[in-house]
């Protein structure tokens, strides 16, 4: 089971969340502020900004990817996948159902 790690900004941060679980591209969406520095355009950035953690599936990670892309204001959203080998079997089960 895949977790997509995003990072957006706060004023966007919980339409996109709600809009990945809406959509069914994740079951639940975990959302917690984080500072992050970062190099863009050959200047060193410091900007708050809210951490996404989306739980999903093999099946609905392309379409995540996708959506989040689509709706995401930076030209260069961050999308990372962490895979998850072993988790509660409920847990796992309750992912499934929800996007599916």
């Amino acid at each position: 089971m895949p977790t997509a790690y995003v990072t957006a900004p706060p004023d966007v941060a919980g339409d996109l969340a709600e809009l990945l679980v809406e959509e069914r591209l994740a079951a639940c969406v975990n959302r917690f502020p984080c500072t992050s520095v970062y190099r863009w355009e050959g200047e060193v950035h410091r900007d708050e900004e809210v951490v996404l953690l989306a739980k999903t599936t093999d099946e609905r990670w392309d379409d995540l990817v996708a959506r989040v892309e689509a709706a995401h204001p930076y030209d260069v959203p961050c999308v990372e996948r962490f895979e998850e080998a072993d988790v509660l079997d409920a847990f796992g089960d309750w992912v499934d159902d929800e996007v599916a």
